[in-house]
């Protein structure tokens, strides 16, 4: 008579377990905690090299790799105060070769019309905010390859005509680099 006693006992104690069971499992699963992994930060630009006065490098945009070439301006007249970096950029992707921006460090007023000046070649820039654009980046990278200098010659933001001056002095070793890294498709 002991073992119906005790089996009796022994339900009786997993009774209340058995209930909160059954409540736990008609409750919605509770799902695990995991701790995500801090989200990637999308790779930045990686130096390819310095080359004398310019400097080359890589980023990604849209999955696909874009070299540039960039040099900042040596000397600006007259001198603007609050002017951001005036920067010239040559830029290489798989869809687009050549690209030659200027960025100018000031608004531009619409419509401005942009020169820069290679050994005796002048090249035609568009303007857009605060860039300027090579209309033809192909011959502007061609005349950049046999010059030493380039004059570039704006509308200010005021009035009177700005002139930004850029060395070349690398700028072939960088170009090289960056149409090696990024070799066109």
């Amino acid at each position: 008579m002991r073992v119906p006693i005790i089996l009796a006992a022994l339900l009786a104690a997993l009774a209340p377990c058995s209930a909160i069971a059954q409540v736990r499992s008609a409750a919605k699963p509770v799902a695990p905690v995991h701790t995500a992994a801090p989200a990637a930060k999308p790779a930045g630009p990686k130096a390819i090299g310095k080359f004398e006065e310019w400097t080359a490098a890589t980023s990604l945009e849209g999955g696909q790799s874009v070299c540039y070439a960039f040099t900042r301006a040596q000397s600006s007249a007259p001198t603007l105060p609050g002017r951001g970096d005036v920067v010239l950029t040559v830029t290489e992707r798989p869809a687009g070769r050549d690209a030659v921006a200027l960025s100018a460090g000031f608004a531009y007023a619409a419509n401005a019309k942009v020169e820069l000046t290679v050994e005796q070649v002048s090249l035609d820039f568009y303007t857009a905010q605060r860039s300027a654009f090579a209309r033809d980046g192909h011959a502007a990278v061609m005349a950049f390859l046999k010059s030493k200098q380039i004059a570039a010659t704006s509308p200010g933001p005021k009035s009177g005509a700005v002139t930004d001056q850029f060395s070349l002095k690398g700028f072939n070793a960088a170009y090289a680099a960056i149409s090696k890294a990024c070799p066109p498709k």
